[in-house]
């Protein structure tokens, strides 16, 4: 029988800035579960403490990386539990302590980088308990992280905000900076060129229409794609689907408060 339960925690103040959503959860299926990652304009943490998940060949219990400008493939293959973090790229950075350059488009794993992280966490019980403990080890470690250059946080505030419709001249204009500077601290802070990160963002924006019952047509007119045939080239690069393929999905049930 196929299952999959999650539990979500709405991170505190501290941490909103940097993470976008934590979750416990725990899947089984019948047979090997494929699933196509879409690209977002943020990185993922998964601390894993059953067997190990393929990812795009390569085998990992619990992963990391950068943003990342394609999808990814997932096999799950036999029972696995685990948190996940879904993190802004500020949040990556400072977490990670490593420009971000050096793990965009990659999976790592987790103890390449917060060493001994899954294990303590393997030893909480409880899906709540673990989320907490999961949350003030996130907590600590990114606020004693390197802040990031606040032109970098206004710029990329500035393509959230818009969608991802401004362009990478305008940024630079406004911060009275060269393309080729701008370029550089988007690599070292946040992993992707500007123009590569608006990209992004605008097929977030667009997917999250389309979740929501918005009409391919209408998504891509109200993200600025030049046309449908447009839209449909972001999404096959960056979710593995077509626009038409995108559904509203109703919303995965939590489970009672149990040890994972």
């Amino acid at each position: 029988m196929d299952d999959l339960t999650m539990v979500e925690r709405v991170p505190g103040p501290a941490l909103r800035p940097y993470v976008t959503g934590l979750y416990a959860y725990r899947e089984r299926y019948a047979r090997p579960h494929v699933r196509l990652e879409a690209a977002m304009p943020g990185a993922v943490l998964i601390l894993g403490f059953g067997a190990p998940m393929e990812v795009d060949g390569s085998r990992f219990t619990s992963f990391t990386g950068g943003l990342s400008d394609r999808y990814t493939v997932t096999t799950t293959q036999a029972p696995t539990e685990g948190v996940e973090a879904l993190l802004t790229p500020f949040g990556a950075r400072r977490l990670y302590r490593v420009p971000m350059r050096e793990l965009t488009n990659l999976v790592v794993p987790a103890d390449d980088l917060l060493a001994g992280w899954a294990e303590r966490l393997g030893q909480v019980a409880g899906w709540h308990e673990r989320l907490a403990r999961f949350e003030t080890m996130l907590t600590t470690r990114i606020l004693g992280g390197p802040e990031p250059r606040g032109e970098v946080g206004w710029a990329w505030a500035r393509l959230l905000e818009s969608g991802g419709s401004v362009s990478a001249a305008a940024l630079s204009e406004e911060l009275g900076w060269s393309h080729r500077h701008l370029v550089a601290r988007f690599h070292e802070e946040i992993g992707l060129a500007p123009k590569a990160a608006a990209r992004l963002i605008r097929f977030e924006r667009a997917r999250n229409l389309l979740r929501s019952g918005v009409p391919p047509a209408q998504a891509a007119a109200a993200c600025g794609y030049y046309d449908q045939a447009h839209m449909n080239r972001d999404f096959r690069l960056f979710c593995g689907e077509t626009p038409g393929q995108i559904f509203p999905r109703p919303p995965v049930a939590a489970p009672a408060d149990s040890a994972v």
